[in-house]
Formats: structure tokens, C-alpha cells, sequence
């Protein structure tokens, strides 16, 4: 640890309730600083917090900040997320008074300088693809932490703490190297992994040119004796002096064969370098996760992990909440949620699902994320949603943006191939739904829709129990 983390008392978060944000906050709080923060909205991850001590408040106000933080400035820490409104009450506050206030990202980059890093980046996959790391270097007996983008299933957590050591340049630190706003250019990875580079938050790169740019600079941050796998197609060996591998579904260095589905499960045989790994039954669905699990087991096969501990550990893999998550799944009526926010990602989603239950129909409720998203990528958008038999489109989710005139859920919509498509509000999904004859739903995104997952789940348990 670094000399200036032990000047620190207290840790205060502007947006504590993000996903990389808590597990941050929980580091802090486990080794014994004090921690509190500010989120916008009391959500299932901010009740947890607030169960493990940490003192949360849901006013912008300097006047709801516990003294202890505000008394002396050099011993408090101040960690923001770029999400938060430059009009912040708290933040301004804060600049005013001289606090240290960092980024997320770059106090991630402190954390790791003396641990053996493993960045996972890309613009999708990369959660999933980072917890999978993570699950088999627990089950193999590494040891190793995690700071992860979503809630594991097998542990019910985004923090994975390592075992306390003398020696900390022997643990393993698995963390998601995020592109949005450059912040993964505060890491500098012994082993890497970049699983996609497309067009994504143009709202801060402004073209995609830039994005693969970014993307270039990172991979260039990797230790000169680390090692970089990207997904077969990408362009950025040329970029880093580490050792590069390619991996994907069908080729490269690192690659599935004999892909089938069986008792609802996808099973393969995993190809390496030095030989094969068979037979490998996931838990989790997708084509996409596949391709997440290659790239995960290649780390693990290049740090000395055995096949047999990789399959294992693969097979017990239970996913991440929110990326492709069932929530019913019976005979007759299946309910699956995805965190799918960008083209690509939904168009895999729905390709999974389609490959998955064919021949079944498919209704999808999707929200879209951001304006600046939405009227980058509407054509893209309607095209992948085009794969669902029904759709129910919600309006735009803002998160950090004020409305662009003439950029709404409408413009998806009339592009969307599918007949039975229509713009639902938020607060009449349910009512709508109610009246539907429905096989499969899938509710898709990354904005509030959390919050619709239970309703609907009950929704749909209580139609099975009337029937």
C-alpha cells in the first residue's frame, strides 16, 4: 500500500451506490477506514451498505455529511464516479474546500500497483468476463481479489477479499478496466484481457476512431514481461510489448470446437496451445459466454491452473445478476433479465435466447440508456430488438443527461421489423403485460428497469398459480 492511502481516515463516495463504486467502498470499509457516501436513490445495493455500517444519504446537501469527514480535510478522501452532475452540491463543496478527490479508476490504480493485476477491458463482456476470472482463481486456491462490475452469483458480492499475506506482489487482483471516460488508463496490468472494441459512449470519445485509440494506449500500459489476450479481429498487437494470444468462439489461439447444446446447457471442447479441454457443460447460457469463458480460462491456463480445476470451476460457474439471469424458468413460461445496453450486446442476447428455445416467442421489454447512446446507435438498436416476436419499449433512461430535442424511444421504434411493437411508460408495463398471452419475456437494459424485475417475476408466478 502505497504511503499516501495510510494518511487517509476517512473515504467519502459521491455515487456510492454504482456497482464498481460500492465494492470500492466496501475495500475501504473491510480494512478498517470509515467509510460513508451519497447515492441519488435507496437501491438494493445501497441497503446493503448501509447493513455493513456505512452511513449512506440520498440528500444533496453538505449538511447531511457526518462532521468527522468534513473537519479535516488532508485526512479524508473524497472518491467520485464521472456519472454525477457537474451541478453537485457535495462536489462543489468539496473542490471548494481543497479535498483530494479522486476518480474511482484512479484509486483502483493505487490499490493495484503492488498487487499482480489482471484488467479485464472492452465495451461488453467484461463483467461477466471478469468474475469468471475471479470464480476460478477461488476455486483453484489462488489467491487473488476482485473488484467486480455486478453481484456474483456464487458469492453474492462485487468484492472478492483476499487472504491476508506478508507478501502482497504474490496476490492476484482481478479488476474491470472501464474505457468510459478514459479510466482505464489508470492501470497498468501485468495480464490483460480486451474482449471488444466498438463504437460505445460517444458522448465522451465523440468518434469511434478515438475509442480504439484509447483502447490502444491501454493494452500499451501492460508490463513489458505481462501477456495480452484479445478477441481474435481486434487491432492492437501492434500496440503493446507484452506477449499477445487471440481467442473467440470459432478460432485463434484459444477457441471452442465441438459447440453444442444439450439439456439445455451449452457444451464444448476448449483448444489451447498445449492441448484440450472437454466437455466443458456451462451453467451460464449464451454464445457470447463462450467467448467470455475462453478468454477467462486462458488467463487461468497461462497462470498455472489445471484444466480439470478450469473445468470445475467453469461448470459451478454461476454468473452475475443481471446478465442473462433467470428469473422463472418452468416448462411453459420462462422469464430471463439482461443488463444489455448497446447493440451488440442485445442482438447476442436475443441470438442466445432464440438458440436456446426455438421456435418459441420471444417478448422483450427494453429501456434504452442514455440520449446521446440512443441517437448514436437507433438503427442499431431497432435492427437487434428486431430479433424479439414482441416488443414493449420503454422511454429513455437519462442516468447523468438532460434530453437532446428530437432523440426519443420513437426513433427505435419505427425502425423495429417486428408487427406487435409498441411504447409503454414505465408505470404501466405491468398493467400491460397483465393482459398479454406471453411465452418467453426478457426484460433488457441498464437503467431502472431493475426495478421492474420483481414485479414482473411476481406477475408471472402469480398467473402460473391462477392457472
Amino acid at each position: 500500500m502505497s504511503s499516501s492511502m495510510t494518511s487517509w481516515n476517512n473515504v467519502y463516495f459521491v455515487g456510492i451506490g454504482g456497482i464498481g463504486m460500492s465494492a470500492l467502498a466496501r475495500w475501504f470499509n473491510a480494512n478498517g477506514f470509515f467509510v460513508a457516501g451519497y447515492d441519488k436513490t435507496m437501491t438494493p445495493l445501497v441497503e446493503k451498505l448501509i447493513e455493513e455500517g456505512i452511513e449512506v444519504t440520498l440528500e444533496d446537501s453538505v449538511n447531511v455529511i457526518p462532521p468527522s469527514f468534513l473537519e479535516d480535510s488532508d485526512k479524508t478522501l473524497i472518491i467520485y464516479t464521472p456519472a454525477v452532475p457537474v451541478q453537485h452540491k457535495q462536489m462543489y463543496h468539496f473542490k471548494q474546500e481543497n479535498f483530494l478527490i479522486l476518480k474511482r479508476s484512479q484509486v483502483l490504480g493505487i490499490l493495484t500497483k503492488n498487487l499482480r493485476t489482471i484488467g479485464v477491458a472492452g465495451t461488453h463482456g467484461k463483467t461477466t468476463t471478469s468474475s469468471l476470472v475471479a470464480h476460478i482463481l477461488k476455486y483453484a486456491g489462488v489467491n487473488s481479489t476482485a473488484f467486480l462490475g455486478g453481484i456474483t452469483q456464487n458469492y453474492g458480492t462485487n468484492l472478492l477479499l483476499n487472504e491476508p499475506t506478508a507478501n502482497l506482489e504474490e496476490v492476484f487482483c482481478v479488476v474491470e478496466a472501464d474505457e468510459f471516460d478514459r479510466s482505464f488508463l489508470t492501470l497498468f496490468p501485468e495480464i490483460a484481457i480486451v474482449t471488444s472494441t466498438d463504437a460505445d459512449h460517444l458522448d465522451i470519445y465523440g468518434k469511434h476512431e478515438a475509442v480504439l485509440e484509447s483502447f490502444g494506449d491501454y493494452v500499451s500500459q501492460i508490463d513489458d514481461n505481462g501477456v495480452l489476450f484479445m478477441r481474435e479481429g481486434l487491432t492492437l498487437a501492434d500496440k503493446t510489448n507484452a506477449d499477445v494470444f487471440t481467442y473467440s468462439l470459432n478460432s485463434g489461439d484459444y477457441h471452442s470446437s465441438n459447440l453444442h447444446i444439450e439439456n439445455a446447457r451449452f457444451v464444448f471442447d476448449l483448444v489451447h496451445p498445449d492441448g484440450v479441454i472437454e466437455e466443458i457443460a456451462m451453467r451460464i447460457p449464451g454464445y457470447h459466454n463462450i467467448e467470455n469463458s475462453i478468454a477467462a480460462s486462458a488467463v487461468a491456463l497461462y497462470i498455472g491452473i489445471s484444466g480439470q480445476k478450469i473445468k470445475e470451476a467453469l461448470e459451478s460457474y454461476r454468473g452475475v445478476k443481471r446478465r442473462f439471469e433467470y428469473q422463472v424458468e418452468q416448462d411453459d413460461h420462462v422469464y430471463i433479465d439482461d443488463y444489455a445496453h448497446h447493440p451488440t450486446e442485445i442482438e447476442a442476447f436475443l441470438s442466445s435466447v432464440k438458440g436456446l428455445y426455438p421456435g418459441r416467442h420471444v417478448t422483450a421489454i427494453f429501456q434504452p440508456h442514455l440520449f446521446t447512446r440512443t441517437r448514436d446507435f437507433a438503427e442499431g438498436f431497432a435492427e437487434s430488438l428486431s430479433l424479439a416476436d414482441r416488443l414493449l419499449l420503454m422511454e429513455i433512461y437519462p442516468a447523468r443527461e438532460l434530453p437532446i430535442e428530437g432523440v426519443n424511444s420513437e426513433m427505435i421504434l419505427k425502425m423495429v421489423k417486428s408487427a406487435d411493437k409498441q411504447l409503454v411508460a414505465k408505470e404501466n408495463v405491468l398493467s400491460v403485460l397483465e393482459h398479454l398471452d406471453t411465452d418467453i419475456i426478457v426484460t433488457i437494459g441498464a437503467g431502472d428497469i431493475d426495478t421492474l424485475v420483481g414485479p414482473v417475476k411476481n406477475l408471472l408466478l402469480k398467473r402460473f398459480a391462477n392457472n
